[in-house]
C-alpha cells in the first residue's frame, strides 16, 4: 500500500516536472548565415539577437566558415531539423544545392525563412533580402556618373551560384548595357568570397588591362580585394565596391574607394527572425520583403542615418 502511493506520488512529481520542463522551454529560431567572418554577418546576427531579445525568444546562431562550403551549410541545418527548432531563417550558399534541405524542413512542418539570397523554390515562408538587382543598376549608375558615361571597367565577382551577388553583377552588366553605350566591360573574374582571392583576381586584371577607367566589386570581400589591389598598383581609376567594414570605410574617405553600395543586414537579421516569429504566431506574413540598397559617397560617411546604419551596435546585442 505505501508501495503504491510512493510510485503515485513519484508519477505524479514527475509529470508536473515535465510540465514545468515545456512550460519553461523557449521558442528556438535557427539562424544561419553563408559565413561567420565577415562584418555583414556579424551585423545580421545582431539584429536577429535584437528580435529574439525583444520576442522573448531564442536563437540558435550557427554557419560555415567559409560561404562557399554548402556542404557545411546543409549539415548544420540538417542538425536544427533533427534537434526539431521551432523555424529556421537560412542565407543559402547556393540558390540549387540548397534546395532539397530547405524542402525537407518545409515538409517537415519546420517554417523556413529565407534572408539575403534567393533559392529555386517556393517551399519557404517569407525571404527577407536587399533588391540586388537594382542594387547592381545602382552601381552601374554610379559608375557612369563617375566616368562621365565612357571608359572600360572589369567586375570583381564573388562566385557562380550565390543568388544575391549573381543578382548585383546582372543588373550592373545589363544597366550598362541599356544605358551607357560608352563603357564596356572588359572583364569579370570570381573571387569565391575569399579576400586573398579576390585580390589576386583584381591584380590580375589590372595587369591584363592597365588602361582601366573602373572597377565593380559586388560584395564585401570582392570590395576588400579589389581596394587593395588598387592600392597596391597606385591604380587611378574608380572603384565602386558593395558592403562596408571599417577599412573600407576608410578607404572610401581617403579616396581610393569612389562609392559604396551598402545594404542594411542588421534590419535583414532583425526582419527575418520578426517574420519567423509571426509565423510561428499564426500571423499573415509577406512572401518577399524587398530591403532598398543605398549608394554611399564619402560625403555622406558622417550623416547621422549613415552612421546609424553602417555602425549597429554589436556589442550591446553580441557582446563583443
Amino acid at each position: 500500500m505505501h508501495f503504491r502511493i510512493w510510485a503515485g506520488a513519484s508519477a505524479l512529481a514527475l509529470f508536473f516536472s515535465l510540465a514545468g520542463c515545456n512550460q519553461e522551454r523557449k521558442t528556438t529560431i535557427g539562424v544561419i548565415p553563408k559565413g561567420r567572418a565577415h562584418l555583414f554577418w556579424q551585423s545580421v546576427h545582431a539584429g536577429a539577437a535584437k528580435a529574439a531579445m525583444d520576442a522573448g525568444v531564442e536563437i540558435q546562431w550557427n554557419g560555415p566558415t567559409s560561404e562557399t562550403d554548402y556542404a557545411g551549410q546543409i549539415q548544420i541545418m540538417e542538425n536544427m531539423m533533427t534537434r526539431r527548432l521551432d523555424a529556421i531563417c537560412v542565407a543559402p550558399i547556393d540558390k540549387k544545392i540548397m534546395v532539397a534541405v530547405v524542402e525537407r524542413a518545409s515538409k517537415a512542418g519546420i517554417p523556413v525563412v529565407i534572408f539575403d539570397s534567393g533559392i529555386d523554390t517556393a517551399e519557404f515562408v517569407s525571404q527577407v533580402a536587399t533588391d540586388n538587382y537594382a542594387a547592381g543598376r545602382m552601381a552601374a549608375d554610379r559608375m557612369a556618373a563617375a566616368l562621365n558615361g565612357k571608359g572600360k571597367v572589369v567586375i570583381v565577382a564573388v562566385q557562380p551560384g550565390a543568388a544575391s551577388t549573381m543578382e548585383r553583377e546582372r543588373g550592373f552588366e545589363e544597366a550598362v548595357k541599356e544605358k551607357y553605350p560608352g563603357i564596356r566591360i572588359a572583364d569579370k573574374q570570381f573571387g569565391l568570397a575569399d579576400f586573398a582571392k579576390s585580390l589576386a583576381v583584381s591584380e590580375n586584371m589590372l595587369t591584363a588591362h592597365p588602361d582601366l577607367d573602373g572597377m565593380f566589386a559586388s560584395n564585401e570581400s570582392s570590395t576588400v580585394g579589389a581596394s587593395q589591389a588598387v592600392k597596391g598598383r597606385k591604380a587611378k581609376l574608380k572603384l565602386v565596391g558593395f558592403d562596408w567594414s571599417p577599412t573600407l570605410l576608410q578607404d572610401l574617405r581617403e579616396g581610393v574607394i569612389d562609392s559604396l553600395v551598402v545594404q542594411h543586414p542588421f534590419k535583414m537579421g532583425e526582419d527575418s527572425v520578426r517574420v519567423a516569429i509571426a509565423k510561428l504566431r499564426g500571423q499573415a506574413v509577406v512572401k518577399m520583403n524587398n530591403l532598398a540598397p543605398r549608394l554611399v559617397l564619402k560625403e555622406d560617411l558622417d550623416k547621422p542615418d549613415v552612421q546609424a546604419q553602417l555602425n549597429p551596435d554589436l556589442k550591446k546585442y553580441l557582446g563583443q
